[in-house]
């Protein structure tokens, strides 16, 4: 799959050959049985992180395939301090059993979190609104409790998700942003809106800036960057 983000990236999307998509699915299924929250995706790199200096560590990036893929991207970005714990695929549940391993223990000054697209898609199972924000709190309160900074970043615009094409996702993504932005205010987090910088009035994300409606291209990650370095300066 990061082949087909890099090709995204470069404007000449490849999409997976069937047969690829196949053995990706199939991988994702027996990880699942194995480890559920891909725990050991960025164990080898964590113990590296670690022994960096502060500086070095500075702000750990919470997130799923659209923050993964921002470090193909714009890998200069990740280099000044910003370490990028982005995994394809995954839900808030996902990664608040992966928080202690890819960002308490990293011990960052702050964190940048920017969740949610996977939870409105259901792909690990069906979920209430408000199992979605039990998650984020619980990601948050564990990060207050370490002293570490939170920003809360919107979930970014869709109309639709390729491969859940039966759903209308953008209500949910409007309610979800509305929580995260009020509640980022109640908790004294910091919320980035995203999302108005990459929608389109209907709510899609757009055109220019994305090339599969739900994943930013080069573009698209140049446009938010202003913005999310502001929010994590020191």
């Amino acid at each position: 799959m990061l082949d087909y983000f890099r090709s995204l990236l470069a404007g000449k999307p490849v999409p997976p050959p069937a047969a690829d998509m196949a053995a990706y699915k199939a991988a994702q299924d027996a990880m699942k049985g194995r480890d559920w929250a891909d725990l050991c995706h960025y164990r080898a790199e964590n113990r590296k992180v670690a022994k960096l200096a502060p500086s070095g560590r500075r702000v750990v990036y919470m997130g799923d395939s659209i923050t993964e893929a921002w470090g193909l991207a714009d890998p200069e970005f990740f280099s000044a301090g910003r370490i990028n714990r982005g995994i394809s695929g995954q839900t808030t549940a996902q990664m608040l059993l992966r928080f202690q391993g890819d960002v308490i223990a990293l011990q960052p000054a702050m964190v940048h979190i920017m969740a949610g697209t996977n939870d409105i898609a259901g792909n690990t199972g069906p979920q209430t609104f408000g199992d979605v924000q039990n998650n984020i709190v619980a990601m948050v309160t564990l990060a207050k409790a370490n002293h570490i900074r939170v920003v809360l970043a919107s979930v970014p615009p869709a109309l639709k998700f390729p491969w859940r094409p039966a759903l209308a996702p953008e209500p949910q993504v409007r309610a979800m942003n509305a929580w995260l932005k009020d509640y980022a205010a109640k908790v004294g987090a910091t919320y980035v809106d995203y999302h108005a910088l990459l929608a389109t009035p209907e709510g899609a994300m757009q055109p220019a800036m994305t090339l599969d409606g739900v994943h930013p291209n080069a573009k698209g990650y140049a446009a938010i960057r202003a913005l999310s370095a502001s929010v994590t300066a020191e």
